[in-house]
């Protein structure tokens, strides 16, 4: 039986090979029903009651561990149709009442493939999803507000390292006339909405720290952002003779979702406001063994 695109044989493989299923010729998946015509879908003739499971799983990454999957699972007693999915990582089967869930998800193991063991798979794919609209907030917003200030409000405030006087002093009598208003609510509305979605999770522990009591350092960090803007919607829009500093407030926002996104030590989809839920599932679940293969929200193994 050739190898996989690893250059190495599989535990998949080698449960093929105890049970002495075929393994598929091409790149399609395994011998499967068709339709009649023999062309369109897969089909397979589904008792009435039988159930449907589907698995979060990782190590399907090729067509041909669609196919031999499905074959493995076909061969179970009790199941009457199986489809595995690369692209989404996941498998669905159709069994008899009669075999568990439990006993469905030992055959995957035997596989070598790693299974989501507490059926968070697509409350953690979403989470992903919203963690990375975050990541492109932050960083669009950020360019938004950076952009007019290096064109506009930097050359007045570091005269001597931009333009010549005269563009300066242009610039300048347009920061004094009523353009000015305009352009501070464009910066102070696209500076709060990036804090407000980019930074929900973190904005989410403060409060959470502040009600039990405690005082982190979420809410530190949301207290200086909040006051920054504060100060800055303040000299913008009253007599506050004081300095808009909508810029420095893009900056945190961009630096702490990139940090959360990227350079955490515990990166979870939601942050950590989701670590309790999340032990408790596990507490909940049946207790694993070395070396047993397990799956984390992230991803990772």
């Amino acid at each position: 039986m050739p190898d996989d695109h690893h250059g190495r044989s599989t535990r998949l493989d080698a449960v093929v090979r105890d049970r002495g299923i075929d393994a598929p010729a091409d790149d399609s998946p395994a011998d499967a029903p068709r339709s009649e015509s023999g062309a369109g879908p897969r089909v397979a003739r589904v008792p009435e009651s039988h159930v449907h499971d589907t698995f979060s799983v990782e190590g399907i990454d090729t067509k041909r561990r669609e196919g031999l999957l499905e074959a493995v699972l076909r061969d179970c007693d009790g199941v009457s149709a199986a489809s595995a999915t690369a692209r989404n990582g996941t498998v669905g089967v159709h069994h008899d009442p009669s075999v568990s869930r439990d006993d469905l998800r030992e055959t995957l193991e035997a596989c070598g493939l790693v299974v989501d063991r507490t059926d968070r798979a697509f409350e953690a794919r979403r989470a992903s999803q919203f963690a990375s609209a975050r990541v492109a907030v932050a960083v669009l917003f950020g360019l938004m507000v950076a952009t007019p200030y290096i064109a506009v409000l930097y050359p007045t405030r570091i005269e001597w390292l931009f333009y010549d006087p005269v563009t300066v002093a242009y610039l300048q009598s347009l920061l004094d006339s009523q353009m000015a208003t305009h352009f501070f609510v464009n910066l102070g509305a696209l500076s709060g909405i990036a804090f407000l979605v980019a930074c929900a999770p973190i904005v989410r522990r403060a409060l959470g720290g502040l009600a039990e009591g405690r005082l982190t350092t979420d809410a530190l960090f949301v207290g200086s952002v909040a006051g920054l803007f504060a100060y800055s919607t303040a000299a913008a829009f009253t007599g506050f003779d004081g300095t808009v500093h909508y810029d420095l407030v893009a900056y945190a926002v961009v630096g702490a979702t990139l940090w959360t996104h990227f350079g955490a030590a515990d990166p979870a989809a939601e942050g950590r406001d989701a670590a309790e839920s999340v032990e408790s599932a596990a507490d909940a679940d049946t207790e694993v063994a070395d070396g047993d293969p397990v799956a984390m929200t992230d991803g990772g193994r």
